[in-house]
């Protein structure tokens, strides 16, 4: 079984953010699948997603208070400024995180750890609404 689906999810500000209910809640059809796959691809250059703490949300704060220390706006060798300051380091941190995931799928839902979760990297200071791509592929459960 292959389904391929398009989520958009709402805008949110800068930071990182705890999609894994929004992704769930968009597939209904992972709770049919006995074994399979979820691909989740970012259809943006300037956000990212990545599989990290699910719990604390401290953890969320320290990564995005990293990155805006290690990649800011105001370097002056950054020649991409004409869509404001904060947009060429959202597409370096976009690069360093990658805007792709690839999710176990198991038992009708996500084969996570006990503290996972899908995060949304949102690396501008106004991103808007960003789309996901959501392809499945499994076994279903179903006969």
């Amino acid at each position: 079984m292959w389904q391929q689906t398009q989520i958009t999810l709402k805008p949110r500000h800068r930071g990182f953010h705890l999609i894994t209910p929004d992704i769930i809640e968009a597939l209904p059809g992972l709770a049919n699948l006995e074994v399979g796959l979820l691909h989740l691809q970012l259809m943006h250059t300037s956000a990212s997603l990545t599989l990290n703490e699910n719990a604390d949300p401290d953890v969320r704060h320290d990564m995005d208070a990293f990155l805006r220390d290690r990649i800011p706006g105001d370097l002056p060798y950054f020649r991409h400024t004409l869509e404001g300051p904060d947009d060429m380091p959202a597409h370096v941190a976009a690069s360093l995180l990658g805007t792709q995931l690839t999710l176990a799928v198991g038992s009708g839902g996500l084969v996570l750890g006990t503290w996972q979760g899908i995060w949304l990297g949102e690396h501008r200071d106004h991103g808007g609404e960003r789309r996901l791509l959501a392809t499945i592929n499994g076994q279903d459960s179903t006969p």
